[in-house]
C-alpha cells in the first residue's frame, strides 16, 4: 500500500515539474498574408458568363488569410495583376484593382473584390489573369506558393451531349444562347419519356426564330430589345441591362424575312 502511495506522489511531482517547464508558445513572427483557396481553386478559378447574357458584370471575392496575430486596428494588404502573363485587359474584362485592400480590426480574413465584365469577345475565347499578393507596410508574403491565383473568364457555350436528341437544329453557340433565352433551360434529358416536355422546349426556340419581333413584343418581362441598324436592314438583339452581348438579326432580301446570324455567319432557321 505504502509503495503505491510513493508511486502516486512521484507521478504527481513529475506532472508539477513538467507543467512548470512547459512554456506557452505564441506566434511572434511578422504578420503575413496568403490566398486562402481550396486545392481546386488554387490551380485555377474559372468563371463563365455563358448563361448570363443579362448580367453586365459580377464580382469575385477572393479570400486572403492572415498568418499572424489579429490586432485591434485596420491593416492593409496589396495585390497586383501580373500583366505579362495575363490576357485579360484592365477596364475591359475586369475593373482596375485598388492600391490596397483592408483587413478589418480583429479579423483573420479579408477579400479582393475582383469586378469582372461580361464582354462579347468572351463568347469566342477565354481570357485569364494572374493575381499576386505583394508585401505592404502591414504584411509580408513569406510563402511564394500561396500568393498567386490564376483566374479564367469565359462566356463560351459548348455543345451539350443532349443537343442531337431533339429537333433543335444544327448546333451553334448563338443558337444555343437563343435556346436558353427562349426556354430558360440549361439542359434537357435524353429520356424518351421526356419527349413531350422537350419537344415543347424545342418549339419555343422555333417560335422565336420564326418571328423575333413578335417574340420580343410578347415577352416584355424578359427585357430583350431589338435595335435597328442600317435603316432597318439589320438589328441587334440584346438584353437592356447588358448591350455588350448582342446577337445580329439580318434581313434576307431574297425571302423578305429576318434571321438571326450565328458566329459563322449562317442564318438560323
Amino acid at each position: 500500500m505504502r509503495k503505491n502511495i510513493y508511486i502516486l506522489l512521484a507521478f504527481v511531482f513529475f506532472l508539477v515539474i513538467s507543467c512548470q517547464k512547459t512554456e506557452l508558445k505564441t506566434y511572434d513572427a511578422d504578420a503575413n498574408v496568403y490566398f486562402d483557396l481550396t486545392p481546386e481553386a488554387r490551380d485555377s478559378i474559372v468563371y463563365t458568363f455563358a448563361y448570363e447574357m443579362t448580367r453586365a458584370s459580377d464580382t469575385l471575392y477572393i479570400p486572403v488569410r492572415l498568418m499572424g496575430n489579429r490586432v485591434g486596428n485596420q491593416r492593409y494588404f496589396q495585390v497586383y495583376v501580373e500583366k505579362d502573363s495575363s490576357t485579360a485587359r484592365s477596364n475591359e474584362h475586369y475593373q482596375a484593382l485598388s492600391v490596397e485592400y483592408p483587413l478589418e480590426a480583429d479579423q483573420g480574413t479579408g477579400y479582393v473584390p475582383l469586378i469582372i465584365h461580361n464582354t462579347k469577345d468572351l463568347e469566342e475565347k477565354s481570357v485569364s489573369l494572374i493575381l499576386k499578393l505583394k508585401a505592404s507596410s502591414d504584411f509580408g508574403i513569406n510563402d511564394p506558393r500561396l500568393i498567386r491565383t490564376y483566374i479564367v473568364l469565359s462566356a463560351r457555350l459548348e455543345k451539350p451531349n443532349w443537343w442531337g436528341n431533339w429537333p433543335l437544329g444544327e448546333y451553334s453557340r448563338v443558337r444555343h444562347q437563343l435556346f436558353f433565352i427562349a426556354t430558360e433551360q440549361r439542359q434537357l434529358s435524353t429520356e424518351g419519356l421526356d419527349a413531350p416536355k422537350n419537344l415543347y422546349f424545342a418549339n419555343l426556340l422555333t417560335i422565336m426564330l420564326n418571328d423575333p419581333f413578335k417574340w420580343v413584343a410578347d415577352h416584355p418581362e424578359k427585357g430583350y430589345v431589338l435595335e435597328s441598324k442600317d435603316n432597318g436592314q439589320s438589328y441587334i438583339f440584346y438584353h437592356k441591362d447588358n448591350p455588350n452581348r448582342p446577337i445580329l438579326l439580318k434581313k434576307n432580301t431574297g425571302v423578305g424575312k429576318f434571321f438571326f446570324i450565328d458566329e459563322s455567319g449562317k442564318e438560323l432557321r
